[in-house]
């Protein structure tokens, strides 16, 4: 189990940190060269993001380059990594006490632990173009009323799936309960399609489920609840938990999946655009990668919102899942919000466009001509709830035990109870 992180005090003291801060608006030194003018009088920022998949790939490069080359006394560092990896890096960086001028966040409890530690900056009074953003896009990033970070994607989880390969097996219209999926599960099998893709190795994907069942037995209030008292033992958590055994039990997954990553050659992504399986539970990044690290489906692909359970609390309105947002470190330069500024206002019509983001800025929903990603965009605007992934929504600890026990129980390795347990463990020493 991961160790709690020192607190704030202790966290300034390791890395000789004072409580007092730069004000952005005024920011030019923080005590290196990240953030100073260099000898040759240009204002250097590093930028971490973790696009290392197309559109991303190609497109921060060319919004970085048309930035530096209309604000020539800047000079943008910027470092891709792979999620994990960047996610290992940050932890070690933020450990240290000193983070990267600009990068990625999900926001929730990850960037509070971040910003109690008196290492990132508070934005709100600097980001006096919030208002043209929508609501939903900004809510991981505010705590306690202040905002420490700019969306530029936003959006759900739910299946993509292969619209040739269900008419394959006589499914004629998605699953609408839980139920409906495990009998399609068992009717693409029947027909020999591998169902459902997973990312086994990177954990991250398999949690989807367990937090989606645990917001359709129990309901979002009780994952309200759990993230306050720090208690997962409840029945509708147990229940998550025998829901997703008994897909488990189908064995619905591609082979070797226990050791397949997500955007790496014959991963999750490649194995559903390749069309070896007929199912993947991810976010709106999903078609992008599936072209990028296998092929575009095209017409063929769908997607569908996670099934309610009978019985359960929740509603299919509930939705689960969170964008991409960049926050800045405690004193990064004035010039890091000024490019945030020009990456999603002045570009959000190349983000849309790139058919890897959805829109962030107000009204921009419109301007979406793919049909998929308007069946996401309205869900969001029509979504009567909505819950943070839970590794980024809950503290680090906790996070990683969610990821790690769902990963268990998916392997075999865990009963339902016993994922409770380990998580509520990890929640009362956070």
């Amino acid at each position: 189990m991961a160790s709690s992180p020192p607190s704030r005090r202790r966290f300034l003291a390791l890395s000789g940190l004072t409580a007092l801060s730069v004000p952005l608006a005024a920011a030019c030194g923080g005590g290196d060269s990240g953030d100073q003018p260099s000898a040759d009088g240009k204002v250097t920022f590093a930028w971490w993001n973790i696009a290392t998949t197309e559109p991303g790939r190609s497109l921060f490069p060319q919004i970085s380059s048309a930035f530096t080359a209309a604000h020539p006394n800047v000079r943008i560092e910027t470092t891709s990594l792979e999620n994990e990896a960047f996610k290992a890096k940050l932890t070690a960086t933020t450990s240290s006490g000193r983070l990267p001028d600009v990068f990625q966040t999900w926001g929730g409890g990850v960037l509070r632990q971040q910003v109690d530690a008196g290492l990132v900056e508070d934005i709100t009074d600097a980001f006096d173009w919030s208002s043209d953003l929508t609501p939903v896009s900004l809510q991981a990033y505010r705590i306690e009323g202040r905002t420490y970070a700019v969306p530029y994607d936003i959006g759900m989880v739910g299946f993509w799936y292969n619209k040739k390969l269900f008419a394959r097996a006589g499914i004629t219209a998605p699953p609408a309960t839980w139920s409906e999926l495990l009998a399609d599960v068992a009717r693409l099998k029947s027909v020999g399609v591998t169902p459902i893709a997973l990312a086994g190795k990177e954990k991250w994907p398999g949690h989807y489920y367990w937090a989606y069942l645990a917001m359709r037995v129990a309901g979002l209030p009780a994952l309200q609840r759990a993230a306050t008292t720090g208690d997962f033992t409840g029945a509708g958590f147990v229940q998550a938990g025998t829901h997703l055994k008994e897909l488990v039990d189908l064995r619905p997954f591609q082979a070797a999946f226990l050791g397949a990553g997500y955007a790496t050659p014959g991963g999750q992504a490649a194995t559903v655009g390749n069309g070896k399986a007929a199912m993947e539970l991810m976010g709106q990044w999903a078609p992008s990668v599936q072209k990028d690290a296998g092929a575009d489906l095209g017409a063929d692909l769908g997607f569908f919102p996670f099934p309610t359970v009978d019985g359960g609390a929740g509603r299919a309105t509930e939705v689960f899942g969170g964008g991409g947002g960049f926050a800045l470190r405690k004193g990064a330069p004035k010039e890091a919000l000024d490019f945030l500024k020009f990456l999603v206002l002045e570009n959000q019509s190349k983000l849309l466009a790139s058919n890897g983001y959805l829109p962030v800025v107000k009204g921009a929903e419109r301007r979406l001509t793919d049909a998929n990603k308007r069946v996401v965009a309205d869900s969001l605007v029509k979504a009567t709830g909505f819950q943070l992934f839970l590794d980024q929504a809950y503290p680090p600890a906790v996070g990683q035990e969610v990821n790690d026990s769902v990963a268990d129980l998916i392997a075999g390795r865990k009963t339902p109870e016993q994922v409770t347990r380990s998580i509520t463990e990890a929640a009362k020493g956070a």
